[in-house]
């Protein structure tokens, strides 16, 4: 999986004892504060939080990234961090929750004090000490030897009342065996917009946001050893192992079978082997009692474990179409979640990648045989989505073409036939409302139908994060049985018809690269 000798890429954690603690305010301020000082800053964000990565990359002009060991497996964690930190002077990953906090029931699993250890990178503890004065010494003391394989290697104090106050902090930490790297005042708290599924996503305040960040990045300027930090990074030792590079796994082609390349059924048209396949909802029944679920997806294919550079045979095996196809992929206000390694590995299938705006853009780009509609705030826009009643009606028709479609959460929500009330793209034959119930969590997924992005019987792991409600929550072939983690959340989800694949499900197709050849190979067809 790559070439090279490993990564040296200087590299800091920034953790917290819980959420709300401040490790956006830090981690994005220390990312602009060392940009600012020339560093090329690699950003990086535990979890499958789509919203923080947008303001990281804001802060360094560089992509975010997610590092999340649920949905792509801890193998994967250093590979895909070597890839995204390649090049870079230093690398800055913003955890998830409290250190120790991670997929529920799973133990460590997906923590940020995982992450780190496989990183094999030091932690700095951001701690709210709004409250607290000689305690904070005890808390950072349990923190520091919890996991003797975790290295707190400095602290940053935030929502210090006053200079006394900090005083009595450092004094409180001076036998903590932990240094005090930054101390950050309450009266000087940045304060950004949130709503009900977090912060406001940077593509929705662009300008505030860049003011935003430039306050962060002063703020952590004055109040933190931004030298002691660089020299905590350079204490991360080398990372064994190759990057993860995108050509070389979709060469290999993952655990997915290819899909003939051909154009999908219309509407009406009988379906193949019928009356020999199983329908979907006894698949689904089968893989959610345990019977039958297939493949299971491995977390690095095989073929590339121990594997450095790519044999010329290997990158052939992918064949490049003499015209590649073209994916559209939405961006925008409204669709602002994706994980950037999705677009990286179409490329690789050999996929033209072009972005469009669904608020603005009133046609798909010219020539588009595949769409890719991701996750975001359509609920927020659901007027001017509407509105766009041209684009909805192209959106229509590729559907009706048979062409691949694959959307997740938003996307789901606008081919939906209405949201809100307001008129959708009508693809789907459900409708969308708010609802102040907030569905998230990790998932364990078995593909109950087969589609472009995966053959019924596949595994995957996924994430759910929506205050909507879809009615009915999956078609006549559903997408997707969920097998785990809640016995309360065993039920199937989605809809496959013809080449589309919507469900509110966001998965890391790094995963599993076989997603995006399989995606591509079928548009080659339309």
């Amino acid at each position: 999986m790559g070439s090279g000798s490993g990564c040296r890429v200087p590299r800091l954690v920034v953790a917290a004892p819980s959420s709300g603690s401040g490790k956006t305010t830090v981690a994005t301020g220390l990312m602009a504060a060392f940009a600012e000082r020339g560093l090329a800053v690699s950003p990086h964000k535990v979890g499958p939080d789509y919203i923080d990565p947008g303001y990281h990359a804001l802060a360094t002009g560089r992509p975010g990234r997610n590092l999340d060991a649920y949905l792509c497996g801890p193998e994967l964690i250093a590979p895909l961090f070597a890839h995204g930190a390649r090049g870079c002077d230093l690398a800055v990953v913003e955890g998830v929750m409290g250190l120790y906090d991670g997929a529920s029931g799973c133990g460590e699993l997906a923590s940020t004090a995982q992450v780190a250890k496989l990183l094999r990178a030091p932690v700095v503890l951001v701690v709210d000490a709004s409250s607290q004065s000689r305690s904070v010494a005890a808390l950072v003391h349990g923190f520091a030897s919890w996991d003797p394989e975790v290295r707190i290697g400095g602290v940053i104090l935030n929502k210090v009342g006053s200079e006394r106050h900090e005083e009595l902090l450092r004094e409180a930490l001076d036998g903590a065996g932990v240094p005090v790297l930054g101390a950050l005042r309450r009266a000087r708290q940045v304060r950004t917009p949130s709503r009900h599924l977090g912060l406001v996503p940077v593509a929705e305040r662009h300008g505030e946001a860049v003011d935003s960040v430039r306050a962060l990045a002063e703020q952590v300027r004055q109040g933190c050893d931004l030298e002691g930090l660089f020299a905590l990074a350079c204490s991360a030792p080398a990372l064994s192992g190759a990057a993860w590079d995108p050509a070389e796994v979709v060469a290999c082609g993952g655990s997915l079978p290819a899909v003939p390349i051909e154009r999908a059924p219309r509407a009406g048209a009988p379906s193949r082997n019928r009356d020999s396949a199983p329908d979907p909802v006894s698949r689904a029944k089968a893989g959610l009692s345990g019977a039958d679920r297939g493949p299971v997806v491995p977390t690095l294919p095989h073929c590339l474990k121990g594997m450095g550079g790519t044999p010329i045979a290997l990158r052939n095996a992918c064949p490049q179409p003499v015209q590649p196809p073209r994916v559209a992929v939405a961006a925008g206000a409204a669709f602002t979640f994706s994980y950037v390694e999705h677009s990286e590995l179409l490329a690789a299938a050999g996929a033209e990648v072009v972005t469009f705006d669904p608020l603005r853009d009133e046609q798909l780009p010219e020539g588009t045989d595949g769409l890719v509609i991701g996750g975001g705030f359509p609920e927020v826009y659901a007027p001017e989505l509407s509105a766009n009643e041209a684009l909805r009606k192209a959106v229509a028709e590729l559907a009706r073409s048979g062409a691949p479609i694959a959307a997740e959460c938003a996307g789901l929500l606008y081919l939906a036939r209405s949201l809100d009330g307001k008129p959708m793209c009508g693809v789907l034959d459900a409708d969308a409302r708010m609802s102040e119930r907030l569905t998230l969590g990790y998932r364990e997924a078995v593909a109950v139908s087969d589609s472009v992005l995966a053959a019924a019987g596949t595994r995957m792991r996924g994430h759910e994060f929506h205050r909507t409600v879809l009615e009915p929550g999956a078609g006549a072939a559903p997408a997707w049985g969920f097998t785990a983690p809640a016995a309360a959340e065993r039920r199937v989800e989605g809809f496959v018809q013809q080449g589309v694949h919507a469900s509110y499900l966001h998965t890391h197709w790094a995963a599993e690269p076989g997603v995006a050849r399989r995606f591509v190979e079928r548009c080659v067809g339309s």
